[in-house]
């Protein structure tokens, strides 16, 4: 329940405040401002992340040995300790990693997590469950707002403006966006405003609906786990047609850094061109 309230503000301070006034994302002065303070405040805000790092193993020539996906050194850091440090960053601290034959690879890099500063539970996968099906595994530790990602990427996300736009359209699922210039190897987001109408898997360049790509985090309602059925599942196929075809899927793009590393020739790309979190 709301209650009107009066505030009396320098002048200046007030066109801050309605500059930021888009009429879609903040509808108005008064949304600008409790938007704000919910922010300043932190009401509501995640505290919680499930990373997946149940990737395969790989063996690339650059590296001369087998790595967990996750494990694959940037600049002389896992990436996967670049995704804590962002939320770490943005005040999330209790860090879910789902992973499987590789879990104690994982424990012995990144052990509790004491020593970045968060506390890590670690999800063994007794089988393979895709990039949905963990979501069952860790549905005990997820009973408000949560994030989810991707071990395997590099991202420079403003999480805090993210969650402010979640909180907006109130969907069940928010999508990460980001702008690729070659869209053919990837799920290219089809838009309706910021409803997610669709997916489509890997179009050619010359046909695609747009640049937007899955980005491999997600702002997610604990009600979507309700939508993951046993074993394997993938959030791509399996969850994210269901969630909008019931309109409750948004997409968030976002213009911070965003690297793929699943092939030798993209981890030299993120390696030159990383530039740590900028936002």
């Amino acid at each position: 329940m709301k209650e009107r309230i009066t505030l009396t503000l320098e002048r200046n301070i007030i066109e801050k405040v309605d500059k930021s006034v888009d009429g879609m994302r903040i509808k108005n002065r008064s949304h600008a401002i409790e938007l704000l303070l919910r922010q300043a405040i932190g009401i509501d805000k995640p505290t919680k992340v499930l990373i997946l790092a149940g990737g395969k193993t790989r063996k690339f020539r650059l590296l001369g040995k087998d790595h967990p996906k996750s494990l694959m050194e940037i600049k002389g850091k896992p990436i996967i300790q670049y995704n804590i440090e962002l939320f770490k960053k943005h005040g999330i601290k209790e860090i879910l990693i789902s992973a499987g034959h590789n879990t104690n690879a994982i424990k012995q890099r990144l052990g509790d997590g004491k020593k970045l500063g968060v506390n890590i539970i670690y999800l063994e996968e007794k089988n393979p469950l895709g990039t949905a099906g963990p979501l069952r595994l860790a549905k005990q530790h997820l009973k408000e707002t949560f994030l989810m990602c991707n071990a395997d990427e590099l991202k420079d996300i403003d999480i805090d403006d993210m969650f402010t736009f979640h909180m907006t359209n109130k969907p069940l699922g928010t999508v990460a966006l980001t702008t690729v210039r070659d869209p053919s190897s990837y799920g290219v987001a089809l838009l309706n405003g910021n409803k997610i109408l669709t997916f489509i898997e890997k179009p050619s360049k010359d046909n695609s609906p747009s640049n937007l790509i899955n980005a491999g985090l997600y702002i997610l309602e604990p009600e979507v786990i309700n939508y993951v059925p046993e074993g394997y599942a993938r959030m791509e196929t399996d969850i994210f047609p269901k969630l909008a075809s019931e309109e409750k899927l948004c997409g968030y793009p976002f213009s911070g850094q965003w690297f793929d590393t699943a092939t030798p020739e993209k981890i030299k790309i993120a390696e030159n061109s990383w530039r740590g979190f900028l936002q």
